[in-house]
C-alpha cells in the first residue's frame, strides 16, 4: 500500500494526539541492529498493552519505517508516515501483545560514525528509530537487547544480563524493572573501555572512556562517587534505578543527556587534570545525574512544567558543587545566574517560569533560583521534607507544578502564595530579593566592595586593589585585575606584580585574559604563565607573547611544541599555525605543520576539533580541495552550531569567484547529503 493510500485509509480513523486514557502501553521488547555501513537500524519488538476503552485503533510513534510483519493475534498492524496503527476491536480492560519487525533509515535521533553510534531522543525523537510514544505521559518498561560488531562495547538502559557472542555480532541484552518515558531510551556503540565504581548504598557506577583516553579517566570523572553519594543524601531518595552508566560520545548535541542510567555526554568534558581547571564535567556530571530523579523518576506533564526538571536538575547540581567546591563558589554561579536574569528582565525579555516556550536562562537558572528562594523561606527541614514526599508520591508518574506546590505546602506553615506570583508567575526577574539573598555570602559582600570601585580612579583604589590580590580570592582577586584594564602603566605596575606574584591560577588567568600590552617590566612574569596549570592561560600567553616579542618567537614555540590543550587541540591549533607564520622556525617541517593543521578540519575528528582547525584555515587562507569538501561535510553536520559557522564560512568562501568554481568541481566528491546543500547555494 503506497502512503497516499495509507493516509487515506487512516484518516477515518480516531487520531488522538495523545492515547493515555484509551491505552496503556506497558512493555516493549526490542531487538535492534543498527549498521555503520548502512546507516539504518533494523529491528524487532514485541509490544504489550492495555486497553482502556473500546476502540478499533492505536497508535505507536514511528517515523518513516518500513514493516515487515503486517498482522498478528487479529490485529491489523500497517503504518504511515509517521505512525505504525495497530487496528482491531479492542476492548476495555483486556492485555494485548503484538509483535513488528522493521527496518528505518534514521533522519536524526541515531548518528552514526565511522567509529561510534550513538542516540539521542531529546523530548519525543526516539520514534525515529523504536516504535514508542512521544508523548512523555506514557511511561514503558523498555527491554533492549543490541546487536553489534563484535570488537564493540554497548551501553543502554538497564541491568546487561548477558552478551551472546556470535561469528561476527554479539548481543547485549539489557533489563529494565520500570517504566520511562520513550524519550529516555538510548544506546551508544562504540571503542570504550570502563571503571567500576559502587556508591556508598550499593548502586554499581559504570564510566566509559575511549581507551585512549585512560590517562584521562580520573580527572574527568573527578568526585563522581562523591556527587552520587551526595545527591542521594540531600535528595533524601534512594537513587531509583538498578545501576548508573556515563559515557562521553563524539560530536554530541549538547553537554549531556540524562538517558535513564545511561547519561551521555560530549567528549569536550574529557580532561587531562590541567585541563580540569579550566573546564571540567562535574557540573554537568551532576546535572545529569540528579535528572535520574527531576525528570526520569517524575516527569513532567506538560511543557509548562518544564522548569520541574531543570530548574531541579540545575539546582541540585549547584548543591553539589557547593560540596566540592565550596560556598564562596555556590554563591559566585547564584551571582553569575543572577546578573544574566536581571539583564535579561531589565531588556524586558523576562519569562515566567511556567511559560511553555521559555527559554532554557528561565528553565534552568530562574528554576534553580526560585528553589533556593524557596528553601530560604520555609527552612531546611521542611524543604527537604517536601522533595521526598513529592518524590515518593509521585514516582514513576508525571507531575505539575500544582503537585509540587501541594507537597510544600503539606509540609510547611508558611505562606508561599507571594513565592508562587513572584517566582514562578512573574516574568520580572525579583532582583532585589536574591540579591537580599546573595548578601547573606560575606564572600559576596566583599565582592560587591571590590566591584563598587570600578568607576573610581586607579590613584583612589589602589590600596583596596592591593589588599585584594594578597592571597586572593579567586573572584575578587580576579575583579581587581580586571579594573587594571586601560589604566597608566605606571600606576598598574605594582599591581600587576602583586597578581603575579599571587600565585593563583585564576588571578594569573586574568592578567593573561586582560593585558593586551605587555610592559616589558612584565616579561619574564608573563612568560611564567606559560607554566601554568591551565590552557585557557597557555593559549592566551602564548599568542600575546609570540606577537608582541618577535624576537622570541622561535623560543616560545620550542618551549610550547608538545601542548596539546583541550580535547579540541586548543594550543596544538595555534601553534601549528604561529609555527607557520614565524619566518625561518623550522622551515623544512613547514610542510608537515601544514598538513596537520589542514586534516583537523577532516571528518575523522570531532566537530570541536575541526570547527578550530576551519578558523585557522581560514584565517591564514590555507584552503586546498580537501578542506574544502570537508567544509561542504561541515556544513550539514547533525550540530547545528557547527554546521551552521561551517554554513557562514561556506557563503563567505562563495563570494570569492576561484571558490565559487572550486566548489562546483567538487560536487560529485562529496557526500550526496552535502552535495545537494552545496548545489542549493550555488544556485542562490
Amino acid at each position: 500500500m503506497n502512503k497516499f493510500l495509507i493516509a487515506l485509509f487512516f484518516s477515518s480513523f480516531p487520531v488522538f494526539s495523545q492515547q493515555t486514557d484509551v491505552v496503556d502501553f506497558q512493555k516493549i521488547s526490542a531487538i535492534v541492529e543498527p549498521s555503520f555501513v548502512e546507516k539504518k537500524v533494523e529491528g524487532s519488538v514485541k509490544i504489550d498493552f492495555k486497553m482502556l476503552k473500546n476502540v478499533d485503533s492505536v497508535f505507536l510513534d514511528a517515523v518513516n519505517f518500513e514493516l515487515f510483519k503486517s498482522n498478528e493475534n487479529g490485529i491489523k498492524i500497517s503504518e504511515s508516515e509517521n505512525k505504525i496503527w495497530l487496528v482491531s476491536n479492542f476492548e476495555e480492560g483486556k492485555k494485548y501483545s503484538v509483535d513488528i519487525s522493521y527496518q528505518v533509515f534514521p533522519k536524526q535521533t541515531v548518528y552514526f560514525f565511522e567509529d561510534q553510534i550513538w542516540t539521542q531522543g531529546q523530548g519525543k525523537y526516539t520514534s525515529h528509530w523504536l516504535p514508542s510514544i512521544d508523548d512523555v505521559n506514557d511511561k514503558i518498561e523498555f527491554d533492549l537487547t543490541i546487536l553489534a560488531p563484535n570488537e564493540k562495547k554497548v551501553i543502554s538502559n538497564g541491568k546487561l544480563l548477558k552478551i551472546a557472542t556470535n561469528a561476527e555480532v554479539n548481543s547485549w541484552q539489557f533489563d529494565m524493572k520500570e517504566s520511562m518515558s520513550s524519550y529516555l531510551v538510548a544506546f551508544a556503540i562504540g571503542n570504550f573501555d570502563k571503571k567500576e565504581l559502587i556508591s556508598k548504598s550499593g548502586i554499581p557506577i559504570e564510566l566509559y572512556y575511549k581507551p585512549s583516553d585512560s590517562l584521562k579517566v580520573e580527572p574527568t570523572y573527578r568526585y563522581s562517587k562523591k556527587i552520587f553519594d551526595f545527591l542521594e543524601t540531600e535528595i533524601g531518595l534512594p537513587f531509583p534505578w538498578q545501576n548508573y552508566k556515563q559515557a562521553p560520545v563524539r560530536d554530541f548535541l549538547y553537554a549531556g543527556m540524562e538517558n535513564t542510567t545511561a547519561t551521555f555526554f560530549s567528549e569536550a568534558f574529557v580532561v587531562d587534570s590541567t585541563g580540569f581547571n579550566d573546564r571540567n564535567y562535574v557540573n554537568v556530571n551532576a546535572h545529569e545525574l540528579a535528572h535520574q530523579w527531576f525528570g526520569n523518576l517524575v516527569t513532567e506533564t506538560a511543557n509548562e512544567d518544564h522548569w520541574l526538571q531543570e530548574g531541579f536538575a540545575t539546582y541540585y547540581a549547584l548543591l553539589a558543587e557547593k560540596e566540592i567546591f565550596g560556598e564562596d563558589y555556590f554563591y559566585w554561579q547564584l551571582y553569575q545566574t543572577a546578573e544574566q536574569l536581571k539583564a535579561a528582565s531589565d531588556d524586558g525579555k523576562g519569562e515566567s517560569l511556567l511559560d511553555p516556550k521559555a527559554s532554557s536562562l528561565t528553565f534552568y537558572q530562574k528554576g534553580a533560583w526560585a528553589l533556593h528562594i524557596l528553601r530560604e523561606k520555609i527552612g531546611d527541614e521542611a524543604f527537604k521534607a517536601a522533595i521526598k514526599n513529592y518524590l515518593e508520591e509521585y514516582k514513576f508518574k508525571n507531575v505539575s507544578t500544582q503537585d509540587f506546590l501541594n507537597e510544600v505546602k503539606a509540609v510547611s506553615q508558611m505562606e508561599i502564595a507571594d513565592f508562587e506570583n513572584n517566582w514562578l508567575k512573574q516574568s520580572a526577574f525579583q532582583s532585589e530579593e536574591a540579591y537580599q539573598s546573595l548578601l547573606k555570602s560575606s564572600f559576596i559582600q566583599k565582592y560587591f566592595e571590590i566591584s563598587a570601585l570600578r568607576g573610581l580612579p586607579i590613584s583612589e583604589k589602589k590600596i583596596q586593589l592591593k589588599t585584594a590580590l594578597t592571597f586572593p580570592n579567586d573572584f575578587i582577586g580576579q575583579e581587581a585585575v580586571f579594573q587594571l584594564v586601560d589604566e597608566p602603566v605606571s600606576e598598574t605596575l605594582p599591581l600587576y606584580k602583586n597578581a603575579f606574584e599571587s600565585n593563583n591560577l585564576y588571578v594569573r588567568q586574568a592578567v593573561a585574559l586582560s593585558l593586551q600590552t605587555i610592559p616589558k617590566e612584565l616579561q619574564k612574569e608573563y612568560e611564567s604563565l606559560l607554566n601554568d596549570e591551565s590552557y585557557v592561560t597557555m593559549e592566551a600567553a602564548l599568542y600575546q607573547l609570540w606577537l608582541q616579542f618577535p624576537e622570541n618567537r622561535a623560543e616560545y614555540l620550542k618551549k610550547t611544541k608538545e601542548f596539546e590543550g583541550f580535547q579540541n587541540k586548543n594550543i596544538r591549533q595555534l601553534w601549528l599555525a604561529l609555527a607557520l607564520l614565524t619566518d625561518g622556525f623550522e622551515n623544512s617541517e613547514k610542510e608537515k605543520y601544514l598538513a596537520e593543521l589542514q586534516n583537523y578540519a577532516s571528518t575523522k575528528w570531532s566537530f570541536e576539533i575541526r570547527e578550530k582547525a576551519f578558523e585557522f584555515v581560514n584565517e591564514l587562507q590555507l584552503w586546498n580541495e580537501e578542506s574544502l569538501k570537508n567544509l561542504a561535510e561541515a556544513a550539514v553536520h547533525p550540530t547545528w552550531r557547527f554546521s551552521k559557522s561551517s554554513k557562514e564560512m561556506l557563503k563567505q568562501l562563495l563570494q570569492n569567484e576561484n571558490y565559487w568554481r572550486q566548489f562546483q568541481n567538487l560536487k560529485t566528491e562529496i557526500s550526496p547529503e552535502a552535495s545537494r546543500y552545496l548545489n542549493k547555494i550555488l544556485q542562490e
